[in-house]
């Protein structure tokens, strides 16, 4: 079981987030990945984002540290950092000098900004990044602040998710005969581009500059979530109109003919209004059992604490627990080169 990237090595400079995401999914797949952390940092075993890397420690700002890092990047397919632009530079790792040692060498660049453009110097997090690359302001209730998707958006889709897929892709071109490059991996760059699909819509006319204000964002009865007697939630994701009626069924709602016109958003109000009052009359798990068993695209919305639980994450094993860490497993699945089973990371000296 060694994974679809077994015999790729990469080279991760320690970081915080999505350089560490990226470079867990490389592992994840089975490709040795050497983390360097600075001299006196702890090794945190518990961390799902370090899982299955071997950890050196080394000094890059002394001319040792940075010789050591040159040795290692001599015999390796990636490397991975995510400074402010121009500090590897400074301690002379940047890219013009690694990719003289090896010429085949994928450098993946990790940052909020990017290489170039006007807030490039800038410091910044994940809620700015895709606070300017309009992701953000799509997010949230109408006539409300934007809601903060956690940083998901674009440390890890837009981010460490991205770098991953660069990076593979650029292995890939040195497999077919294309020298070494750099990858300049965008958190503003990749929020945007998870945004794609809306801006299609919008093109088309299918999508206003406004929250809660479209099909997907809250605004539809049949695609939000509701409260129950518990004080809990359901979801529901009933677009197609085979999924719409037996969702209406299962809300003891077929026949009312508030209903009538799934898709005329005038009516969406007083459908949400009807929806929820149901909602609320029962606790989520009566609710499972009404829709768990039908195709009506409602399932409860479940917490930390229970998504473990949860009969399909267990059919699937979605999580694993990893030296006592319970935590989300490898991603996707593979039919001839499963991914190894995680193990935390190892420290090695020198």
């Amino acid at each position: 079981m060694a994974g679809p990237l077994h015999g790729i090595r990469i080279i991760e400079i320690a970081g915080l987030g999505p350089g560490p995401f990226a470079a867990m999914m490389l592992a994840d797949h089975g490709a040795e990945v050497i983390r360097v952390e600075r001299k006196g940092m702890p090794l945190d075993k518990g961390d799902p984002l370090l899982r299955s890397r071997i950890v050196v420690h080394h000094d890059l700002k002394s001319p040792e540290g940075q010789a050591a890092i040159r040795e290692l990047v001599r015999d390796a397919d990636g490397l991975i950092e995510g400074f402010r632009p121009g500090v590897m530079e400074r301690l002379g790792l940047g890219p013009d000098v690694l990719l003289a040692d090896n010429p085949n060498l994928i450098y993946g660049r990790m940052t909020g900004w990017g290489q170039s453009g006007f807030y490039a110097p800038r410091a910044g997090h994940d809620i700015n990044y895709i606070a300017v690359s309009g992701a953000l302001h799509m997010i949230g209730r109408k006539d409300e602040a934007p809601v903060v998707p956690l940083n998901l958006v674009g440390d890890f889709g837009g981010g460490g998710m991205m770098l991953a897929f660069g990076m593979v892709s650029a292995l890939l071109a040195v497999k077919s005969g294309a020298k070494g490059q750099l990858v300049d991996c965008a958190m503003t760059d990749g929020s945007a581009l998870l945004t794609a699909m809306m801006w299609g819509f919008r093109a088309k006319g299918f999508w206003q500059d406004e929250r809660e204000s479209n099909l997907l964002d809250g605004a539809a009865p049949f695609y939000d979530t509701y409260r129950t007697a518990d004080g809990l939630y359901m979801a529901v994701g009933a677009i197609e109109p085979q999924f719409y009626a037996a969702f209406l069924t299962g809300l003891d709602l077929a026949g009312d003919p508030l209903f009538d016109n799934q898709m005329d958003p005038s009516g969406w109000p007083a459908q949400k209004a009807r929806i929820a009052e149901v909602f609320a009359s029962r606790n989520r798990d009566d609710w499972c059992a009404v829709f768990d068993t039908v195709d009506a695209c409602v399932t409860p919305v479940l917490s930390m604490r229970d998504a473990p639980k949860a009969t399909h994450n267990q059919n699937r094993a979605t999580f694993i627990t990893v030296d006592g860490v319970e935590q989300p497993a490898p991603a996707p699945r593979y039919s001839g080169t499963p991914t190894p089973t995680p193990v935390p990371p190892a420290l090695r000296e020198g």
